[in-house]
């Protein structure tokens, strides 16, 4: 009888270790990273390079500098939204085509650009933005909505904008805005 008992046990014991065995190599082939060719690895490094035109709708000052009307522009960019961004702000500091007046001062660079996880997206640009500014509250609205509009409404990963000058929070551009959080889309400034 014991030894009946014995093999049962064991027989019990050699299924328990299997199911444990399988279960584990189940769950390391189910965290496993599929692995893939050379050939797809290029098709998506190519893809992801790969260059696409978009609209965008850039917004400007009016003529009497009181409201930010949108210039609507073709942009070329990858599908990484970073990119996209980026031409956007760098396309803004071009200044209008469309006879519209500059709101950011022509001499201003756009040192880095990110978008974090939760939707905020960083613009650190040069401190020309500041120094070359004509000052005002209109004007720095004008200049702040500019860039934080044409993200937003063209970015759907965007919700919000923080400006950085030079690598720094800054308190305002000019002093008049508070510059401290990250700013929302201003639907009221624009015609």
């Amino acid at each position: 009888m014991v030894t009946k008992r014995h093999i049962l046990y064991a027989v019990f014991g050699f299924i328990a270790i299997s199911a444990g065995i399988v279960t584990v190599v189940f769950s390391i082939y189910q965290a496993k990273p599929r692995l893939t060719t050379r050939s797809d690895q290029r098709a998506a490094t190519i893809g992801t390079r790969q260059q696409q035109s978009s609209a965008a709708h850039l917004y400007f000052a009016d003529k009497d500098n009181l409201f930010l009307i949108a210039e609507r522009r073709i942009l070329r960019h990858t599908q990484d939204p970073i990119n996209f961004s980026r031409k956007i702000v760098e396309a803004l500091i071009k200044g209008p085509s469309d006879g519209f007046t500059r709101t950011i001062p022509q001499d201003t660079i756009l040192r880095a650009l990110y978008i974090t996880a939760d939707g905020i997206c960083y613009v650190d640009v040069s401190a020309e933005i500041k120094e070359n500014h004509p000052g005002g509250v209109q004007s720095e609205l004008l200049t702040l909505y500019s860039l934080v509009n044409s993200l937003i409404l063209n970015i759907p990963e965007i919700q919000a904008v923080k400006i950085l000058i030079d690598g720094h929070e800054s308190m305002t551009l000019v002093g008049h805005i508070d510059l401290q959080e990250p700013l929302k889309a201003n639907m009221l400034l624009i015609r």
